[in-house]
């Protein structure tokens, strides 16, 4: 496959709405683990979005200070939102604050109140019991449900996060049910079996990289109603590499350099960038056996319903 020259525009004929980037991190601005390696790109990584068509981005917040971070970002760029709300692997958060839960809870709300429209989700919450080294189940369940007063109080979607904790996480998303107006569940990574209960919910699932590294997830996916999809990137993460479940169908490319030999008019290996959210359209659209332009149209269409009702077609 071969690859575009640097400097050249790479553009799709689709339209998109990327729900979940993570476009705080500082990978953006050349900074990896903790270590400034390449010049900050974060303008030319931009650039690469809106010409393979991402017309609004919606930044994920993570926990309080990288909520505000998110908000602040937001307010930079009219194409630009932002999601306010605590991990579930960042809850401890809520027993740390100076003033305890109840008051971090208020911060968060109030975080959102001064968002106005740039806030379009509460979030991303949800359980992940993959990762109890950096919060434990009963920590993670307390601070979930105690996050539904927020759902409720705003009035917001949910920006839903469900990592090997399907049952749990369905046992409280019913036992709330009347207090949240509906959600997605981004970066799904479990299997056909827990897609009923989910729909049933009439939550959405969100769909990137890390949603097709196996047979088993695109399996999944191909099981997924059309009207409940929605695409997104997980950027910096979530790539698809070589390695995933239907690689073969990625037909854009994009110049790409190891960040030690990074170039300008380069997006970095490894690193995932909204742009890539066409790569994600093509590999659905592949295994679906379904017209990108119909598949890309749908996800753009349930998004903008959910999260920018007043602007949606």
């Amino acid at each position: 496959m071969a690859s575009p020259s640097a400097g050249a525009a790479v553009r799709s004929p689709y339209k998109f709405i990327e729900i979940a980037a993570n476009l705080t991190d500082p990978m953006f601005h050349g900074v990896h683990r903790g270590k400034n390696v390449h010049e900050d790109d974060f303008d030319a990584m931009l650039q690469r979005s809106t010409d393979i068509g991402v017309e609004k981005t919606i930044i994920t917040g993570g926990y309080l200070e990288d909520s505000r971070e998110a908000l602040q970002l937001a307010r930079t760029n009219d194409t630009f939102y932002c999601t306010v709300g605590c991990h579930p692997t960042r809850c401890k958060a809520f027993e740390k604050a100076a003033g305890g839960p109840d008051r971090y809870l208020e911060e968060l709300h109030a975080l959102i109140r001064e968002g106005g429209e740039k806030v379009v989700a509460l979030g991303e919450l949800g359980l992940d019991y993959d990762r109890l080294h950096f919060c434990d189940k009963e920590t993670q369940l307390k601070y979930f449900e105690l996050q539904f007063k927020l759902a409720e109080l705003t009035k917001l979607p949910l920006f839903l996060h469900s990592r090997n904790a399907h049952q749990d996480f369905i046992n409280l998303m019913r036992k709330y049910r009347g207090r949240y107006s509906g959600g997605v569940v981004h970066s799904f990574t479990g299997d056909a079996a827990e897609i009923p209960d989910l729909v049933d919910l009439g939550l959405y699932v969100g769909i990137n990289g890390c949603s097709l590294k196996t047979a088993a997830n695109v399996a999944a996916m191909k099981t997924i109603p059309l009207d409940k999809l929605m695409i997104e990137t997980d950027a910096p993460w979530c790539g698809i590499r070589p390695t995933h479940a239907g690689h073969r169908h990625i037909k854009t490319v994009f110049p790409t350099k190891k960040k030690e030999a990074w170039k300008r008019g380069h997006c970095v290996k490894d690193r995932a960038e909204p742009c890539h959210i066409v790569q994600v359209l093509e590999v659905m659209a592949g295994e679906r056996g379904e017209p990108a332009d119909v598949l890309a149209d749908t996800m753009y269409r349930n998004t903008a319903n959910m999260f920018f009702p007043a602007t949606a077609l």
